[in-house]
Parts: C-alpha cells; sequence; structure tokens
C-alpha cells in the first residue's frame, strides 16, 4: 500500500516538473502560442470569414490590401483573407493526419521489430533504411503522383513518406527499454508478450515520440504546400497555403500581397512547431529531471 501510495504522489510531482521546465522554456511557450493560435483559427475559420472563400469577384481582381479586403484580392477577385483562413484547416489538417498516419503504421512496425528480433528485425530494418534512402520530399511527391492529385492522397503520400522515421525511432526505444531489469522480471514470471509491450515498453517509448510526432508535423506541413504548389495537393477552389502561393508566383509583381502573407502564415506555424517540439524534449529529456 505505501508503494503504491508513493508512485501516484511521485507521478503527479514528474508532470508538474516537466510542465514546469517547459513553460520556463520562454521559446517554446512562443512556438505553443503560435501553434495554438493557428488551431483556434482552424477552428472557428468559416465563422469569421468576411466573404465566401471561393467565390470570384470580377470587379475586386487584385485589389490591394485595405479596410475591406485586410490582405488584399487574388486573380479572381476573392478575399485572400478569407482564404487564409480556410486554408489555415488544410494546412494543419494536412499536418496532423499524416503524422498521424506516420505514427500508427510506424510506431507497431518499430515495437515489433525491436521486441521479437530475429528474421523479423532484419526485414522490417531492411525494408525501412531502404525507404529512408529516399529524400522524404521525393519519396511524397512520388506517391502523390501515382495516388492522383488530392488533399487527402497527399496526406496518405506524405504519411506513408514519414513512417520509416518512427519505425526507426520506436526500434531504437524497443531496444533501449527491452534490456531493462523491470521487463527481464516481467517476463520471468510469465507475463505475455502484449501485455509486456502494452504495460512496460510502449509508455517509455512514447516520449520521443511524442517529440518527433511535433518536429514531423512542421516538416509534413511543408511537404503538403510543396505538393499543393505542385498541384499535387488541394485542388482549387478549394484553398490551401501552398495552392495560394502556386497562383501567386504568376502575379509576383503586380500582387506580391498574394505570395506574402500565405508564405507568412507557413513560416510562423512551421516555426511554432519547431520551437515546442524542441522545448518538448529538453522538458522530457530524463537526465534532466
Amino acid at each position: 500500500m505505501t508503494l503504491a501510495i508513493t508512485d501516484e504522489i511521485a507521478l503527479p510531482k514528474k508532470r508538474n516538473r516537466i510542465l514546469a521546465k517547459f513553460l520556463k522554456n520562454r521559446a517554446a511557450v512562443f512556438g505553443a502560442g503560435v501553434v495554438l493560435f493557428f488551431v483556434l483559427i482552424a477552428l472557428i475559420a468559416p465563422l469569421i470569414a468576411p466573404f465566401d472563400p471561393i467565390k470570384p469577384s470580377f470587379s475586386t481582381i487584385r485589389k490591394a490590401p485595405s479596410a475591406l479586403y485586410w490582405f488584399g484580392t487574388d486573380e479572381l477577385g476573392r478575399d485572400v483573407f478569407s482564404r487564409m483562413l480556410l486554408g489555415t484547416r488544410a494546412s494543419l489538417s494536412a499536418g496532423v493526419i499524416s503524422v498521424g498516419i506516420a505514427i500508427l503504421l510506424g510506431v507497431p512496425f518499430g515495437l515489433i521489430s525491436g521486441y521479437f528480433g530475429g528474421w523479423l528485425d532484419a526485414s522490417i530494418s531492411r525494408a525501412t533504411d531502404a525507404l529512408l534512402s529516399i529524400p522524404f520530399l521525393i519519396l511524397a511527391i512520388a506517391l502523390a503522383a501515382f495516388l492522383g492529385p488530392s488533399l487527402t492522397n497527399a496526406m496518405i503520400a506524405i504519411g506513408l513518406s514519414a513512417m520509416p522515421i518512427f519505425i526507426r525511432l520506436t526500434r531504437g526505444q524497443v531496444l533501449s527499454v527491452r534490456a531493462e531489469d523491470y521487463v527481464e522480471g516481467a517476463r520471468a514470471i510469465g507475463l505475455p508478450d502484449f501485455w509486456i509491450i502494452a504495460r512496460y515498453i510502449l509508455p517509455n517509448a512514447l516520449p520521443p515520440i511524442l517529440v518527433q510526432a511535433t518536429l514531423t508535423i512542421a516538416s509534413a506541413i511543408i511537404a503538403e504546400a510543396s505538393l499543393s504548389f505542385l498541384g499535387l495537393g488541394q485542388q482549387p477552389p478549394n484553398p490551401s497555403w501552398g495552392s495560394m502561393l502556386n497562383t501567386a508566383k504568376n502575379f509576383m509583381s503586380q500582387a506580391p500581397w498574394m505570395s506574402f502573407f500565405p508564405g507568412s502564415a507557413i513560416f510562423l506555424i512551421v516555426l511554432g512547431f519547431n520551437l515546442m517540439g524542441d522545448g518538448l524534449r529538453d522538458a522530457l529529456d530524463p537526465r534532466e529531471n
């Protein structure tokens, strides 16, 4: 009973230390604030968009930013601010869902490879090495071109391209945890492998996976913007930051605001996720807690 009470008290204290350390990192807090701001925008975008983001208006083509059109209008007279708001949903969804796909597929393979070893480990590791030898964005473009141009296919392509990263990371964490005494003790008393993985190995492997997921979301957002820029992601007239940049490249001198605002948004959201990921990595580092 005394041991159980001690464990219940120690765990919240550890969580409080992690949170306190994260909050002390000003850059990480700033990054988290930027991410939360964009998440809020994505949630309420349809409610605050002042104009229809896909309805053209040929009387307002390429209007400069003004009190009525805060971010100006595009080549079809559509309000750039409204399109930016709706584009936030596409870009954030692409980042989060793509990484979710990568985690759901990659983590189980990494657990199996690291825990069971043998021919399973060799097969999965060789396949992972082959995928990692291809640059992430090149693989995503190839898969997106094969699947066809759409936001859904772009997310699948990005998720499959990021999957090897999580296989390799999870496998390394499992190999480290598998050698611990408490895992050997669990095996000695006859606990099933599934229970050992779920109860002892996976929880200890989650912190670095969480950090990697945060950093990979930033890469996935850039990848989605790149695919949309190439015409392989979000399709017109639905907005995304990458597709807006694709259109804006033709009007750099006549309407520079068309590229400035989506480009700035991509920069800010990627910076936010990277700063938050760095803060999480420092806060979750067991050597400093």
